[in-house]
Parts: structure tokens; sequence; C-alpha cells
């Protein structure tokens, strides 16, 4: 087998593979001599069809199955001879294809790139640290009492947080649209739950009254067919009713599954539960800022097989998201060739520096990852029991570990502050910038 390797572009090769006509008869007798030995011609016995007559008829087929197999096994022998490491399956043209004649064919190809990943001191960090004070504990109660209020009709003008059962009919243009229209939905006005102006337009109507919506979907919303058009819902409001908060009793506790402890032992339940919240958080924004440092110290360039690999998961991930009668290739590729290009960046760049510094999973801290998600379930035995006997589960603990790992390793040379900071801006979700 003779191989040649042209360097085309940064990541793309361009490879020239002759494989000999010999290897070439040879699979193809093969595959003939197998098809004799089960060959059902009329005449004949099986197993007794003379070779002449198998090749005559079947021949074609063999050598077309033939040259498949060999240009799969020997494009695989020739990256391993080369030391080439493909991102993607390569684009095959056959120069040569005539019967008894050596078979040659060209791949295109990517390559990942091979790079080291450096500049670790130049990443900055900010890591926060805060504490779960009593007032953040009580207005978590709050929250939580609201998350369960009951609804009591009433005989008034609806209010924000008063909730309205409805019916409603939205058209485009004079023509209803597909889920555009419902019948006795319950709607608590100021949840931002409906588009723009819809909650806003029920404030003030009574229970038997109709309304007419006027209103324009925003230029970004989910379902990309409404986006940004203009559309007029006729709304009927069934019963206003009005929100009573729940008690902080037993009966209250009970439904999270905290029994016998009163107050005090829901208090601390609680509080465990966001003191979780807390860790995860602070160590989320600290992933990101490595994440983000690492990137702006090394650019490289992404092979487009990965590139394009990771916006048709995108793709899928955004039509199961968010529905529609759209199908996940109709969506622009630009939509998401922004946060597809980062995931590919930071899955080349950890995967390197994991190479570089011989990291493997800390089982320990597996372990105690585990545990740490079991905590938040009642019976947390059982939820770590069933990680330990689900190996897809544990590889996937395994890598958020790893990563962690990662994080670590570049936090020993980065240049890192500690900031004190408050419960609630500690939790609080970075903001995206916003494009200009």
């Amino acid at each position: 087998m003779q191989v040649s390797v042209e360097n085309t572009s940064a990541l793309e090769r361009r490879m020239t593979i002759g494989v000999p006509a010999e290897r070439i008869e040879t699979e193809v007798n093969k595959r003939l001599q197998q098809t004799a030995r089960k060959a059902k011609i009329p005449g004949f016995r099986p197993g007794k069809v003379p070779m002449s007559v198998i090749r005559q008829r079947y021949e074609d087929g063999a050598r077309q199955e033939a040259l498949g197999d060999l240009i799969q096994a020997t494009f695989y022998e020739a990256v391993v001879e080369q030391k080439l490491n493909p991102a993607g399956a390569p684009s095959v043209e056959p120069k040569s294809f005539e019967k008894g004649k050596d078979l040659e064919y060209v791949a295109t190809f990517e390559v990942f790139p091979e790079f080291s990943v450096a500049g670790f001191e130049s990443v900055s960090v900010e890591r926060l640290s805060a504490e779960v004070a009593d007032s953040d504990l009580d207005n978590m109660l709050e929250i939580l009492r609201k998350q369960n209020v009951s609804f009591e009709a009433v005989d008034r003008a609806a209010q924000n947080e008063d909730q309205l059962n409805i019916d409603f009919v939205g058209k485009i243009d004079g023509e209803a649209f597909a889920g555009g229209s419902a019948t006795g939905t319950q709607l608590v006005l100021g949840s931002g739950r409906m588009i723009p102006g819809f909650e806003d337009g029920l404030v003030g109507a009574k229970a038997g009254e109709e309304r007419v919506l006027n209103l324009t979907f925003p230029e970004d919303y989910q379902n990309l067919e409404l986006a940004g058009k203009t559309a007029e819902f006729t709304v009927t409001v069934n019963t206003v009713s009005a929100p009573t908060l729940p008690e902080l009793n037993e009966a209250f506790f009970n439904q999270f599954g905290i029994k016998e402890t009163g107050i005090e032992g829901f208090r601390t339940e609680v509080r465990k539960n966001m003191e979780r919240e807390l860790r995860q958080a602070i160590k989320s924004k600290v992933k990101n800022q490595v994440m983000d440092g690492l990137l702006a110290a090394n650019p490289i360039e992404v092979p487009k097989a990965l590139l394009e690999n990771e916006v048709n998961r995108l793709r899928v991930q955004a039509v199961q998201q968010f529905g529609g009668n759209i199908k996940p290739d109709q969506l622009p590729a630009e939509l998401f060739e922004e946060q597809a290009k980062r995931r590919v960046e930071l899955g080349l760049i950890v995967a390197e520096v994991v190479k570089q510094f011989d990291l493997k999973p800390d089982e320990a801290r597996v372990r105690e990852l585990i545990q740490e998600m079991a905590s938040a379930y009642q019976e947390p035995e059982q939820v770590v029991a069933w990680y330990y006997k689900n190996e897809q589960q544990m590889n996937e603990v395994r890598s958020v570990v790893l990563e962690e790992q990662v994080v670590d390793t570049v936090l020993q040379k980065a240049s890192v502050t500690d900031k004190a900071v408050s419960y609630e801006e500690a939790v609080k979700p970075v903001e995206a910038p916003q494009a200009d």
C-alpha cells in the first residue's frame, strides 16, 4: 500500500492511497468463495456451483463490496501509519478504478489541531465567598410560600398576582395559528408566562368579561415562526381568584417530605439546600472564568466537521426544547455557530489539559459528588447505590469531576482574588453580554 499526504490548509489533509490489485482480487475471491458455499442456482446442488458461474453472476457485486470495505480498511491503516488524527469522516474520490489494476483514491479530511495549552498565569479569576444569613433563609421561606399559594374565587376586578381562568383565541391576519388558542387556562397575572402586554391587558377585568388584545410577539420569541408577528387575542375571563399564602405549619412542611420536625427542622433542611445551591453557584462561576481565560489565552482553529456536528446537536436541542412545526435543519446554522465554536474549542482545550497533566478522575471526589447530589433526595443511600450500578451515569459523573480537576489545575497558576458577597449576589446568574 502506497500513501502520500498533502497539507492543503492548517487542518485539512489530502491523502492519496494506492491499493495493490492483488489485494483487491484476494478480497473479491474471498467473497465469491463465501457466496459459492450457499448460492442456490437451478441445475446445481448447493456448494457445487462451478466458480465460473458464480463469477459470472456475482463478481460485480462482490467487487463493489470488496472495494468499499478496502477503502474503509486502508484509510484506517493509512492514518495510523501516518500518525494522523482525523476529526471527521473523509471525502473519498477514486482516481483509478479499473478491474485488474491497482486501486488509487484520494481521501480529504480534517485533523484535530495539535497544540499545547499555555497562558495559565494570564487567567484572572474572582472567587466569591458567601454565607446563608437568617434574612436569606427568611426570604427563601417566603418564596416557598408563594410557590405553594392557593386561590379563592372573588367578585372584583383582577389585580396582579390574581389567578384568572381564561379562554382565548389568537389570530394572525385573521387566521388562527397553532398554539394560539386555549380553554380553561389558569393564568397568574404578573407571572410573565405570556408574551408582553397579555397579562397587563387583563388587569381590571372581571369574571364574564371579554377583552381583545392586539400584541406583537418578541423578535427573539422561542417559536421562530411567530417571532416579530402581530396577533389579535380575544380573551374571555371565566373567573378571578385571589391568592392566599399557606401557613408555615406541619401540613406545609409535609409537602416537602419533612415531617415532625417543626419550624426549626424545616428551616434547617431549607438552609442545607441553600448552602448546596450556593456551593454549586460559586463553583460554576469560577469554572466559567477559568474557561473564558483558557479560551482567550489559547486561540485555536476548529475543524469544520466538529463545528458542523455541534451546530446540528444544538439545532436538535432547540427543536426539542421549543417545539414548533420546524425541522432541525430548517434552523439557520448561524444562530448556533458562536455557541458551537465555544463548545468545540473548550472541549479540545480541556482534553489537552487532561493529556498534558495526565489527569485521571479522582474516585474519592467522584463519590463525594454523588453523595452531594444524593443528599437532595429523601433516601440518599438508594441514590448513591443507583449511581454505582449504572456505568453510564458513573462515567458522566467522572467527566464532571475530571473537568473540575482541570479547573483546579488552572487555578494553581492563575491570578485568583477572593471576594466576600451576599448570598443573593453569589447565586445570581451571570448576565450574558448584550450584543451591539
